[in-house]
């Protein structure tokens, strides 16, 4: 599963992609296992406001299913100006 970061998740990973393991990816069953995983693994992604998902281009929520073959991205808060 490959995971596509933007902005300060970006910054925070180290990375613009972020592969997990098919093992780990097995576990992940929705987008709220994966914001989860995430959180444990980065715990600075906990401290944003808010922190969005999107599934194959589609803002998810917590409940939706996800694969390892479904295209994720985190979508960090967006300031303006």
């Amino acid at each position: 599963m490959t995971i596509l970061l933007f902005g300060i998740t970006k910054d925070i990973v180290g990375s613009s992609t972020l592969s997990m393991p098919d093992a780990k990816s097995v576990k992940i069953k929705t987008v709220g296992e994966l914001k989860s995983y995430l959180a444990s693994s980065y715990p600075e992604l906990t401290r944003l406001s808010s922190l969005a998902v999107a599934v194959n281009n589609n803002y998810a929520t917590d409940d939706v299913a996800i694969n390892s073959f479904d295209e994720i991205a985190l979508i960090p808060p967006v300031s303006g100006g």
